[in-house]
């Protein structure tokens, strides 16, 4: 599932979507806040430009739309339905888990966009 050549590999790891050698970002730890987005300009393996095109990651706030909706959703049901939880302490659990996940969707969100866009190849040879 996790294997080299899965974008859902690619994904969850940021390495480049190309050829899945090199992480695409300057530091792997999301949590340094002030590294959080800096990225490599191109793989040093296949020499993929991960900035396509100028402001290529603007449509990943799309994606990072939609994890977080999601996100707000299964906090919302394990709360107020799993836990019996009052309106107020499932709202209260939506906002912490958006707040405590906010770097990991971040990323997440970039590397499923770029990943929309380039596939493994398994024949490069570089």
């Amino acid at each position: 599932m996790l294997k080299k050549g899965s974008k859902l590999n690619s994904i969850l790891t940021g390495t480049c979507p190309r050829c899945q050698n090199e992480s695409m970002y300057l530091d792997k730890n999301p949590l340094h806040f002030t590294k959080m987005l800096k990225m490599n300009e191109k793989c040093s393996h296949c020499d993929l430009k991960y900035q396509i095109e100028p402001s290529f990651f603007y449509g990943a706030m799309y994606v990072s739309y939609g994890l977080n909706v999601a996100l707000g959703v299964a906090a919302f049901i394990l709360s107020y339905v799993i836990f019996n939880s009052s309106i107020k302490i499932a709202f209260i659990s939506i906002i912490a888990s958006n707040f405590v996940l906010f770097p990991f969707v971040l990323r997440w969100s970039r590397n499923i966009y770029i990943n929309m866009f380039v596939s493994y190849d398994p024949d490069l040879k570089k």
